[in-house]
């Protein structure tokens, strides 16, 4: 399902177009979302009645004043360029979603298909507050979180942001400004958990940063397995600019990532680092230059993630485990964890199929038993 916000260039004032469908036209219970610039002046009405020839015999369009996108397959793209040629629109972004617009929906998932069966997305949505840990956005990251933990078909994790330029800001400091002391506590108790949660995920786990990863946001990525980063992102555990430290496993997993050393160095200066930068220190696992569309952290978490598809997923999940628990453990108990996860892997149908495949000369099937 796909979404593409069209600007239009000479207008000023956003506005958000939303049509409905019905059984006519469209996939049933969809929304299509574009983003328009003006309000009732001539080329904001073409655009209007553009619409409403597209969607005539599909449904209702509503008027929302708004910048929050969210959406869904959007047909109407070509169409409205067929249709009014003389109106001049620019595509500014685009992305996938999956499923009908809940428009309170902060974190929804998104499961790929076709030769990508097996890839699952985090989607974190929360335009106006650039994806920042708030209640509603930690309450649906933690619901989402916990369905996933027994999902035998998700093979590869990916959280991306729909946000152009943030992954996730951080602390929600509006919201944690109105909190009294015990609930600033407890409510970074159940972040901390929830980043617990997203480590002890069965599957790879890979956070795609395309922009802004600070404080919690970092924490996030760092809950994760692997790590890409456009160039242009910025990262940093910036808590000590703010009065605190990183509460989220933050003064945990970045010393483990990078080391202690430069862990310290980082936190104690409150630094931001960018992607290169990142990739250099071991805190990503790769880092390109950013495209035009924003998205080239996901890209390249999209080929690591179909590069890890095709082997055996219990395999690899118990390598994952294999390596998580070991590395907190002397390395004698870390030989120990090995044998153990190993011998899960005797057994499997999996495991005949891989000695099989290699037998015959031929790519492995893979099925998760």
């Amino acid at each position: 399902m796909f979404v593409v916000i069209w600007r239009f260039a000479k207008l000023e004032s956003p506005t958000r177009l939303i049509i409905n469908s019905n059984s006519s036209g469209l996939i049933p219970g969809y929304t299509v979302s574009i983003l328009v610039w003006g309000q009732q002046d001539h080329c904001y009405n073409t655009i209007m009645s553009v619409a409403r020839r597209v969607v005539m015999r599909t449904g209702m369009f509503l008027i929302q004043p708004s910048v929050q996108v969210m959406s869904a397959r959007c047909v109407f793209a070509g169409p409205i360029k067929r249709l009014s040629p003389g109106v001049s629109f620019t595509q500014s972004r685009s992305w996938c979603s999956d499923g009908p617009v809940a428009e309170r929906d902060e974190v929804r998932l998104h499961r790929l298909d076709g030769e990508d069966n097996g890839i699952v997305e985090v989607l974190m949505c929360r335009e106006r507050a650039r994806n920042s840990l708030g209640r509603v956005f930690v309450g649906q990251m933690r619901e989402l979180v916990s369905s996933l933990h027994h999902d035998a078909a998700v093979r590869v994790l990916i959280f991306r942001s729909l946000i152009p330029g943030v992954f996730c800001a951080g602390a929600d400091l509006k919201e944690r400004a109105q909190m009294s002391n015990p609930e600033a506590e407890l409510f970074v108790h159940g972040l901390r958990s929830l980043m617990n949660d997203i480590a002890a995920l069965p599957m790879p786990t890979i956070a795609a940063v395309d922009g802004f990863a600070l404080g919690g946001g970092l924490e996030l990525a760092l809950a994760c397995d692997l790590r890409t980063a456009a160039h242009s992102a910025q990262m940093g555990l910036i808590e000590t600019t703010r009065g605190l430290l990183p509460g989220a496993g933050g003064s945990q997993r970045l010393p483990r990532t990078v080391g202690f050393a430069m862990a310290k160095e980082l936190i104690f200066t409150g630094r931001r680092v960018g992607g290169e930068q990142a990739a250099e220190l071991g805190l990503v696992n790769h880092s390109v230059p950013q495209n035009q569309t924003g998205d080239a952290a996901h890209i390249e978490a999209l080929r690591l993630a179909r590069e890890i598809l095709p082997q055996a997923p219990i395999a690899v999940r118990m390598a994952k485990v294999a390596m998580n628990r070991g590395s907190e453990v002397d390395i004698s108990s870390g030989m120990a964890i090995e044998g153990m996860c190993y011998a899960r892997l005797i057994p499997t149908r999996d495991r005949q199929e891989g000695m099989a495949a290699f037998i015959e000369k031929r790519p492995p099937r893979y099925i998760g038993e």
